[in-house]
């Protein structure tokens, strides 16, 4: 391969390292072209299946600071880089690998963490990232609908309680306190009977005053 042909591999296989999320390394040794088409197909919406040669995979790895492959870049080599849902993509080579066992994956990426190919089938078995929003909003909606009921429910029942007491209150009337009259009406004669001592209190201080001025004039 010429030198400019090599560093132009090399910088499109950096860009994909540094731009995919995920990484899947496969060994794809017997496999046609037909079948490694179909399997470019059945990932396409989330990943790009490149066919690599593993001498500029190595340089274009330790480029873009991916290293935990390295030591798996052996025999015939391809990469599933992963640009859309790590899940789908997981789940589309591990059922092509099932129906098609020449296809060997041996490593992986996530989001810059080494993955082994045991970790890769657990990753392929989680549910879909639409499944679990979807779960996610259900359990959301559920939550506020819970939410809504509990803060409703104790505002209906002081609503009922306020309505039936207002209810017994049109029907009984106001209550009227009998006593009130009578110590109010006792009030205004008690009250007459002070006005009139204290009107007799200076006749009889005018009174003892004339006595005085008589007494003195005697003297």
């Amino acid at each position: 391969m010429a030198t400019a042909a090599k560093a132009a591999a090399i910088a499109e296989l950096t860009d994909h390292f540094r731009n995919s999320g995920a990484a899947v390394l496969t060994e794809y040794r017997g496999l046609t072209v037909a079948q490694l088409t179909e399997l470019r197909n059945s990932i396409r919406e989330h990943a790009t299946y490149a066919v690599v040669k593993n001498t500029l995979t190595k340089l274009a790895a330790t480029e873009a600071g991916v290293t935990d492959l390295e030591e798996h870049l052996q025999g015939p080599t391809a990469i599933a880089f992963v640009t859309g849902d790590p899940v789908e993509a997981a789940k589309g080579l591990r059922d092509f690998a099932k129906a098609n066992p020449a296809l060997v994956i041996k490593a992986g990426v996530l989001d810059g963490k080494p993955l082994s190919p045991e970790e890769i089938t657990k990753l392929a078995d989680l549910e879909s990232r639409e499944v679990l929003l979807a779960k996610l909003a259900g359990a959301m909606n559920a939550s506020l609908t819970n939410a809504v009921y509990l803060f409703a429910a104790p505002l209906s029942q002081t609503a009922r309680v306020v309505e039936a007491l207002r209810a017994k209150v049109e029907q009984e009337g106001p209550a009227v306190d009998t006593a009130a009259p009578s110590e109010t009406a006792e009030a205004p004669a008690a009250a007459e009977e002070d006005a009139t001592e204290s009107a007799e209190a200076p006749a009889a201080a005018e009174e003892g005053t004339t006595d005085v001025a008589e007494g003195g004039d005697d003297s």
